[in-house]
C-alpha cells in the first residue's frame, strides 16, 4: 500500500482561518505534520507490530485552532518547549500519559490534560485513542487574564495540567469543544468581530473552567461584587471601538451615564481607568498584528499609528514594559 502524502483540503487565503486534513500510515510524515500545525517534535512509536495509522482534521480560526486527531498505534511524542499556545486535550476514547517534570497524569475521557506554554512535556499515546485538541494563543489568554483581573496589563497563567471532564466545569468545556469542532466546519471566513468574540468566549471559559495560578484572584474578583452593567458595556464599547478615536465622554454617552461614574466605576470594580483599558487594548493589537506582519510589508511606525499611538518613544517604551521586548523585536520573529 502507498502511504497516503499529508495535504491540506482547503487552502484558505486568510491564514487566520485554515482547516487541514492529514492522514498517513508513515511516522516520519506523521512527525512533520504535527511540527507544521502546532511546533517540533520527536515522534517514535512503541509498538513496532502495531499498525500507525495517523489521522488530524484540524480547523484554525483566529487565535485558536481546534482539532480531532489519533495516531491508531501506540506513540512517544515530545514536543520541543513551545512558547505561543497552550494545547488543550479531551480524549475521545483510549488513554495517553503526559510527564511534565516528575509529574504523569493519565488522561481518559474523563480526564483531560493541558500542555502549558514554555514547559517541556513527553506524551504517551495509547493504541486506539482519539482525542480533540485545542490551540490557543498563549497572548490571547494572558492578554484576557490581565482583563478579567483589572489591572490592564498581561499576566503569566499557568495552568494544572489535569483537566477533570466529570465535573460540571469539565462538562461544559468538553462540550464547547466539540461545539466549536463542529461549528468551523466547513468556515471559510467570519467577521473580524465575530472572530474576536468567539475569541473571548474560548479563551474566559478556559480560565474559570481550569484551575489555574490566578484562579483565586478570578474567583474573587467574580465574587467581591456584582459589577455593574453599565461597566461591562463600557468595556464591551472599548474593545470594539479600540481603533476609533474614542473618548471617556464617548463612552459615558454610550452607556448613559456620567463622565465622574465611569471613572469611578473603573476604579473601584477594574482597579483601572477606562483610558488605561483602551491604551492595553491597543497595545494588543499592535502585537497581534506585528506577528501576524512581515517586516517587508510593513513596519512598527504604521502599525503604532494605526492603533492611534502617535509619540513612538512613548509607545515604545509602553510596549517594552508590558511584553519586555520591543515592538521591532516582536516584528522580526
Amino acid at each position: 500500500m502507498t502511504n497516503p502524502t499529508p495535504h491540506p483540503i482547503a487552502d484558505e487565503p486568510d491564514p487566520s482561518s485554515r482547516t487541514e486534513l492529514f492522514q498517513t500510515r508513515d511516522i516520519e510524515q506523521a512527525r512533520q505534520w504535527g511540527t507544521r500545525t502546532f511546533c517540533e517534535n520527536e515522534l517514535r512509536n512503541i509498538d513496532v507490530r502495531g499498525e500507525l495509522n495517523a489521522s488530524l482534521l484540524y480547523r484554525k480560526y483566529g487565535s485558536i485552532g481546534i482539532g480531532r486527531m489519533s495516531y491508531g498505534g501506540e506513540v512517544t511524542i515530545r514536543p520541543s518547549t513551545f512558547d505561543d499556545f497552550y494545547l488543550v486535550q479531551v480524549p475521545l476514547s483510549g488513554v495517553e500519559r503526559i510527564t511534565h517534570g516528575n509529574e504523569t497524569i493519565t488522561s481518559t475521557p474523563t480526564v483531560g490534560s493541558i500542555l502549558n506554554a514554555r514547559q517541556q512535556h513527553e506524551i504517551i499515546h495509547g493504541a486506539g485513542t482519539e482525542k480533540l485538541i485545542l490551540r490557543i494563543d498563549r497572548d490571547l489568554v494572558e492578554r484576557l487574564c490581565g482583563q478579567h483581573l483589572g489591572n490592564g496589563a498581561q499576566a503569566k497563567v499557568e495552568f494544572e495540567p489535569a483537566m477533570p471532564l466529570d465535573s460540571a466545569s469539565g462538562r461544559r468545556w468538553a462540550s464547547t469543544m466539540r461545539w466549536l469542532f463542529d461549528y468551523l466546519d466547513g468556515t471559510q471566513s467570519s467577521s473580524a468581530l465575530l472572530t474576536a468574540q468567539i475569541e473571548h468566549m474560548i479563551g474566559s471559559l478556559l480560565l474559570i473552567s481550569q484551575t489555574s495560578n490566578h484562579s483565586e484572584a478570578l474567583n474573587e474578583d467574580r465574587s467581591r461584587s456584582v459589577t455593574p452593567a453599565f461597566i461591562r458595556k463600557a468595556e464591551l464599547f472599548i474593545e470594539e471601538r479600540a481603533h476609533e478615536p474614542i473618548t471617556v465622554g464617548n463612552i459615558a454617552e454610550h452607556v448613559g451615564v456620567s463622565v465622574s461614574s465611569i471613572y469611578a466605576g473603573f476604579r473601584k470594580y477594574r482597579n483601572t481607568s477606562p483610558m488605561h483599558l483602551l491604551k492595553s487594548i491597543r497595545l494588543n493589537r499592535v502585537r497581534e498584528q506585528l506577528l501576524r506582519s512581515e517586516p517587508k510589508s510593513t513596519t512598527v511606525t504604521a502599525v503604532a499609528y494605526r492603533w492611534g499611538f502617535a509619540h513612538l518613544g512613548h509607545f515604545t517604551t509602553d510596549y517594552k514594559r508590558w511584553f519586555g521586548e520591543s515592538p521591532g523585536e516582536t516584528l522580526a520573529r
